[in-house]
């Protein structure tokens, strides 16, 4: 009989458990370990989603998935084409977590309790053999050896313990550790910045209208060359500036620029995409043609909500009982720019619910993305956050985590 295969897993949350797992149900000669550092192992899976855990998004064509990433979309091409939103749902529900679609493509478990998932995990876990150890922080990791013959890791445990494995998996998610231990074993790391969150923006423009939205509005970035960083979506103003789908998205694929200009960027704003300068002049003309004696203030003549539109109005320099008449071709030029290309100044960033999310980690061109495993370490494998990948938000982070811990689990047991 030969002697089984010892893999350590280090990291309890989603990715690590559903590597662990992975490895668990498809090798069962394998003895799989899973080090959470914590006393509870998937904190975050417990808290995300408003603590109904956004499990994936209803989106099954890999080609169409990948653009929801703003790192990552061609290393997860193919592996969502071998494990994608469809394999989630069916592995969940074979465990008796059914999903439910929400009106955005967002999928929840049917109870709308992140409870539910991590149960499943859980039992899972222990269903399939997984030995878990909770406040097991490690300390280092080490190759038993340079020499190819002599494959295998020694994980240092805070405690002095001091654990071998044949195969390891990094799943820490966003932790330093992870980037540590990643590097200490020859990898190198794209450093972490914030992604996801919202800008704080103090204007005039903007104030005592929080809660004011816009179904649809374009945004970009100024002064970001040939590549603009642009993004168009629902637009919400809160109390410290703005957030919204269409902010959201620019954050996290402006992460990179915001964080090289310390959130300190103009923003511009056209409120009626549907228009530009050009075609916008001309639809106000002729609204102040055909409505001479109508009060400007009375209704918003675009897709923008009534308070937004009086708000520019008084900016211009109009009030509120003038006529379209009495309109200016100065005011109306004003108008014409403050709605297709205002100008907003980025003061800083907000955070975005309780998702901390990150771009960086270990960069994507060292890592096998049909087994996950290291191309520089042999028997290292990665899976989640701890890779320099990371969605938007709406499900897509949990899914790479399932994807890429799913294709290591897979891959460590051979």
């Amino acid at each position: 009989m030969t002697n089984p295969l010892n893999i350590i897993v280090i990291g309890g949350g989603a990715a690590g458990f559903f590597g662990a797992i992975t490895c668990a149900a498809t090798h069962p000669h394998t003895q799989v370990t899973l080090l959470e550092a914590g006393h509870t192992p998937l904190a975050k899976v417990r808290i995300s989603g408003g603590g109904r855990c956004n499990v994936t998004h209803h989106c099954f064509d890999p080609a169409q998935l990948v653009r929801f990433y703003p790192r990552g979309e061609k290393e997860l091409r193919g592996a969502f084409s071998r494990f994608q939103p469809k394999d989630t749902i069916a592995w969940f529900e074979s465990r008796g977590v059914r999903l439910k679609t929400e009106a955005d493509g967002r999928m929840f478990p049917v109870t709308d309790n992140s409870e539910t998932i991590v149960n499943c995990l859980m039992e899972t876990a222990r269903q399939t053999g997984v030995k878990l150890r909770t406040k097991a922080m490690v300390k280092s990791v080490k190759k038993k050896s340079d020499s190819p013959a002599q494959k295998g890791f020694e994980v240092e445990l805070k405690t002095g313990e001091i654990l071998k494995c044949d195969r390891l998996l990094i799943a820490t998610g966003n932790n330093p550790l992870g980037y540590r231990f990643a590097k200490e074993l020859g990898h190198a790391i794209e450093p972490p910045v914030p992604s996801l969150f919202t800008f704080n923006i103090d204007d005039p423009r903007l104030q005592n209208l929080a809660g004011v939205s816009v179904e649809n509005a374009c945004v970009y970035l100024a002064n970001t060359g040939k590549n603009r960083l642009e993004q168009t979506g629902a637009l919400l103003i809160t109390h410290w500036g703005l957030s919204g789908p269409a902010i959201l998205k620019l954050s996290a694929w402006g992460a990179r620029v915001l964080y090289e200009h310390r959130y300190q960027m103009s923003l511009i704003i056209n409120w009626v995409p549907t228009h530009n300068l050009e075609t916008l002049r001309k639809y106000l003309l002729e609204l102040k043609s055909n409505n001479p004696k109508r009060k400007i203030s009375s209704y918003s003549p675009l897709p923008i909500p009534k308070r937004l539109w009086q708000r520019f109005l008084t900016f211009v320099g109009t009030d509120r009982q003038m006529t379209w008449a009495e309109l200016s071709k100065e005011a109306l030029n004003k108008l014409v720019r403050e709605l297709a290309q205002g100008q907003y100044q980025i003061q800083g960033k907000g955070v975005f619910k309780e998702e901390f999310v990150t771009c960086g980690g270990v960069k994507l061109k060292e890592v096998d993305f049909k087994t996950m495993e290291s191309k520089i370490c042999p028997g290292l494998y990665f899976a989640g956050e701890v890779l320099d990948i990371d969605g938007i938000t709406g499900g897509f982070n949990f899914q790479s985590a399932w994807t890429t811990a799913w294709l290591a689990g897979n891959a460590m047991g051979k």
